[in-house]
């Protein structure tokens, strides 16, 4: 089998292209989720601080004395990963509820009692004939 062949296979797969829908869908909602956390959750937790706009925090290291005295100073923008850490939060809490609701159809789904198979033939003319047996006693 030809690696080409093989590829194609793999690629058509279901899984493979549920995941690749999975990974755009992704990407299209973490431009949502940005928006959500730069324009409407961090506005009010900022104002609730006092103005404080997390983004902007950082803590700026001393200058090396080995860096040249032109050197941009280095900053640990700790501000910004708080910001990334309730995009993560809100991302999670958001794929934590679909779960949920997902599973929560599956199960009423197989909640569902599933219709009786319907009887061979050969089972039904012997019900019949019992019933029969019996009106005649």
């Amino acid at each position: 089998m030809s690696v080409f062949k093989e590829f194609r296979e793999f690629a058509l797969k279901g899984n493979v292209v549920d995941l690749a829908v999975g990974v755009i869908i992704g990407a299209a909602f973490n431009g949502i989720v940005q928006s959500l956390v730069n324009d409407v959750v961090m506005p009010p937790i900022g104002w609730i601080t006092g103005g404080l706009d997390f983004s902007d925090l950082a803590v700026t290291l001393p200058r090396s004395p080995l860096a040249p005295p032109d050197a941009e100073l280095v900053t640990i923008n700790y501000g910004k990963f708080i910001t990334t850490l309730i995009s993560f939060l809100i991302v999670a809490w958001v794929i934590f509820l679909l779960v949920k609701m997902i599973n929560r159809m599956k199960r009423k789904e197989e909640a569902k009692p599933a219709d009786a198979p319907e009887k061979p033939e050969d089972i039904k003319l012997l019900g019949e004939i019992r019933d029969l047996l019996k009106e005649r006693k």
